[in-house]
């Protein structure tokens, strides 16, 4: 079972001819800007939620203890804010390669808080891709969080860096905040997860 994209990201929008893109972030790229921006500004987009229903391999878990990280799930009206980095071509093959584990590019409008807007790229892992753990209650996300590290560190910083980081631009996300409370009840035994991938329904 293979999670890497990178390669399929490669043949995706490469944007050769323009010299700027705005790049939305929506997990860890809020906290985490270890690349070359050019500006930055609190953006959202719509018809998106965010979800821990990505496992990480890579970065916050291993393929035998994967955690769970943030994607994107189409839901009408709703709003995920986040953070628009405009960013130069030059910068793909970071991203491409620190989003490699299951993610692909995208296209979506973005809107910023004067009420303008843009056309953005942005990773999202769908739910056919290889890495995807799907749904589960707050208190078994939770839990998966609480056992999981990887080479970028604790699962759980993860979350409550996120949660930090959209209190700090004044937003809160019901999912995350959940998953927050549930990792502070006592007690929340660490399970370890498979890294297959769930059978469909």
């Amino acid at each position: 079972m293979s999670f890497d994209t990178t390669a399929a990201n490669q043949q995706r929008h490469r944007f050769d001819a323009d010299a700027r893109v705005w790049l939305f972030g929506y997990g860890s790229l809020i906290f985490k800007a270890d690349f070359v921006y050019i500006s930055r500004r609190p953006a959202s987009i719509r018809d998106w939620s965010r979800r821990f229903w990505q496992g990480s391999h890579d970065h916050r878990g291993t393929p035998d203890a994967p955690g769970r990280v943030v994607t994107l799930v189409p839901d009408p009206g709703a709003i995920c804010h986040g953070m628009a980095y405009l960013i130069t071509p030059e910068v793909f093959d970071h991203l491409d390669h620190r989003e490699k584990n299951g993610y692909l590019r995208f296209m979506a409008p973005l809107t910023f808080e004067d009420g303008s807007g843009a056309s953005s790229l942005v990773y999202i892992a769908t739910k056919d891709n290889a890495a995807f753990l799907g749904p589960a209650s707050d208190e078994d996300i939770a839990r998966q969080i609480a056992g999981a590290v990887g080479p970028s560190g604790r699962n759980r910083d993860y979350l409550t860096d996120l949660a930090t980081a959209l209190h700090a631009l004044g937003k809160s996300d019901p999912h995350v905040l959940a998953i927050v409370d549930a990792l502070s009840t006592e007690p929340l035994a660490p399970i370890v997860p498979s890294s297959r991938k769930p059978e469909p329904p």
